[in-house]
């Protein structure tokens, strides 16, 4: 008999504390108002969770925001935040980029 990965109570879902949570992958996340951040990114529930953000002040690129996939270039500038919470509703899109060229302390 297999034990259940997760239980819901009073509708909040609970994970089995034996079982492991992959860290977040570094993402591009733009937000509504002209937000763009870039950071360790989950949904949780009603809201995205940016850790480690930077906010992309000056993208640097000649070819757009998706130029930026394969990691800053030397004219981006970063704006370090902590951590950005979100409602999904100003969600505009999130972006995958390289993790291994994104180094983000």
């Amino acid at each position: 008999m297999s034990k259940p990965e997760t239980i819901k109570i009073d509708d909040v879902e609970y994970i089995r504390a034996d079982k492991t949570i992959p860290d977040p992958e570094i993402k591009i996340v733009v937000l509504d108002r002209g937000f763009v951040y870039v950071g360790a990114t989950k949904i949780e529930g009603d809201y995205v969770i940016i850790t480690k953000a930077h906010n992309i002040s000056v993208w640097g690129t000649t070819k757009g925001l998706g130029e930026l996939t394969a990691g800053p270039t030397a004219s981006t500038k970063l704006d370090r935040v902590g951590t950005v919470k979100s409602p999904l509703r100003a969600l505009i899109s999130i972006i995958d980029v390289d993790n291994k060229k994104w180094n983000l302390h």
